[in-house]
């Protein structure tokens, strides 16, 4: 039960919320008086006094707000002044056509110029509703996965919220409770879009490169490759912020939860799959672009124990294969292939093949071999091989 003073507050905050709306003028005529709308002992004071129109409230602009249980809100914002940080969504849909609520547009927020971007766009966009979608179809196929589904993905009221309950369950132990974690995540994805946006990206690359991802949902709960990728951003952001401590720790518990380590202050772009992932290494200084594939075992390291700028930087565009070392602050040209096994000492160029141990060029120092697509994103592994060598089994 309310104190005597709130419940006072609260009966002044509905009348003049009430007595503001449009709709009161088409109730009875025996309601003409806004007093109805007030409890007694609230009614009573306003009748003593003059009858004056009430002050009008703030202009109302009907915006949706979504809670933790999934449920639409109808919250209080400025409508004299709209950016696109009033945007929101209903039950986590954006549409690509503007619709209405209450007067109030909502709209989604990336555009892009190019027509042949707009189908991927949407794609990206709509990431979140697929994997609930998605979500939803599983657990009636499986109804034994009913509370694990619910609790990772149906019950989680955004992408952000779910992605830090995965990863808040994934990297937990007894001295570190999910809670704990799940909070610092939350804080970190709430205060950084760009990241979210990395996310959908990210998930977008490995179902398209992926032939052994099923769906969205698949990618988001089990790929281990695809989760540190997102813990590294986390940590990442935590390190760009000086808070160093915070960030190693994300970078110990995901290196022994899935295996891969990445120092937090390596700088990875969009579009990146991890395929496996295990035992991959990535030093502090390294730069990955985007539309980046890195199969497992590979590493990106230092050659000595000296300090400064000392890893690779990796071009956008670029398919490092499986058991590759590259070392040094030396550059992988954008659209680069690195074949498996290879260690490579020296610069790659811009669409060339590398490969060997000590890598060597296809073609040649002088005239090596190019392509035009970048197999960052066709994931062609061996077609060069027919061109290189003669050798069969």
């Amino acid at each position: 039960m309310l104190p005597v003073t709130s419940r006072r507050h609260f009966s002044m905050s509905l009348y003049m919320l009430r007595s503001s709306s449009p709709h009161i003028n088409n109730l009875p005529h025996r309601h003409s008086s806004s007093s109805f709308l007030l409890p007694s002992f609230v009614s009573s004071t306003f009748k003593q006094r003059p009858q004056h129109p009430p002050p009008s409230p703030p202009p109302m602009a009907a915006c949706i707000d979504t809670c933790r249980t999934g449920k639409p809100q109808i919250s209080r914002r400025d409508s004299s002044n709209p950016t696109n940080d009033d945007v929101r969504y209903i039950n986590y849909f954006r549409s690509s056509s503007a619709s209405s609520f209450n007067g109030t547009q909502t709209r989604t927020l990336h555009t892009r110029p190019l027509l042949q971007d707009l189908d991927r766009d949407a794609e990206i966009d709509d990431v979140w509703a697929k994997i609930r979608d998605e979500a939803k179809s599983d657990i009636e196929r499986e109804p034994i996965v009913s509370g694990y589904y619910h609790a990772s993905i149906v019950s989680q009221r955004s992408l952000e919220a779910a992605l830090a309950n995965t990863l808040s369950v994934k990297l937990s132990n007894l001295n570190l409770p999910s809670n704990t974690l799940f909070d610092l995540f939350s804080s970190v994805l709430n205060e950084s879009p760009e990241i979210v946006e990395s996310v959908k990206q990210d998930l977008l690359a490995v179902k398209e490169r992926d032939p052994a991802c099923i769906s969205y949902v698949h990618c988001f709960l089990h790929f281990k490759g695809f989760l540190a990728c997102q813990a590294h951003r986390i940590a990442h952001e935590l390190w760009t912020q000086d808070r160093k401590i915070l960030a190693l720790l994300i970078q110990n518990r995901v290196s022994e939860a899935f295996a891969v380590d990445f120092h937090p202050g390596a700088k990875i772009g969009t579009g990146i799959l991890l395929d496996h992932a295990t035992a991959i290494v990535i030093g502090e200084t390294a730069v990955v672009g985007n539309n980046v594939s890195i199969l497992h075992n590979v590493t990106l390291g230092g050659t000595g124990k000296q300090c400064g700028d000392r890893h690779p930087k990796i071009g956008d565009g670029v398919l490092i294969g499986a058991g590759t070392c590259i070392l040094g602050n030396i550059s992988i040209g954008e659209g680069a292939k690195i074949g498996a096994g290879s260690v490579v000492l020296k610069d790659v160029p811009p669409r060339t093949t590398a490969v060997g141990n000590p890598a060597r060029l296809l073609g040649g120092k002088d005239n090596p071999k190019t392509h035009d697509k970048d197999p960052g994103l066709t994931m062609d592994q061996t077609s060069h091989i027919s061109e290189w060598s003669d050798y069969v089994i």
